[in-house]
């Protein structure tokens, strides 16, 4: 089960790595909003899950997986403050140049 749990964290990394390569191909900070959430949600859960699969059912692995649910539950509310504290103050995107020339 050790050699599973470990591929399962190599695939959280993998996805998490790639994600994070992929952020810098969106051109502004609300796209980039709209999909580092979800990096971190699908690297976290896929690590954690490893964590679980390699450790087996302890009270290590409960803290993990808590920690995974209290990941669920703040992850979205912290994209929401984020997003909606840089609307309040005025931040405000171009549109991208392939946009602009259809005008």
């Amino acid at each position: 089960m050790e050699l599973v749990g470990n591929i399962v964290i190599g695939i959280g990394v993998f996805l998490m790595l790639f994600g994070v390569i992929g952020l810098f191909r969106f051109p502004n900070f609300y796209y980039r909003l709209l999909v580092a959430p979800k990096i971190d949600t699908v690297g976290a859960l896929t690590v954690i899950i490893g964590i679980v699969l390699r450790h087996g059912l302890s009270f290590f692995s409960l803290r993990a997986v808590l920690l995974l649910g209290f990941m669920l539950i703040v992850n979205p509310m912290v994209t929401y403050v984020l997003a909606h504290s840089a609307y309040v103050a005025g931040y405000t995107i171009d549109p991208p140049e392939d946009m602009k020339k259809q005008e």
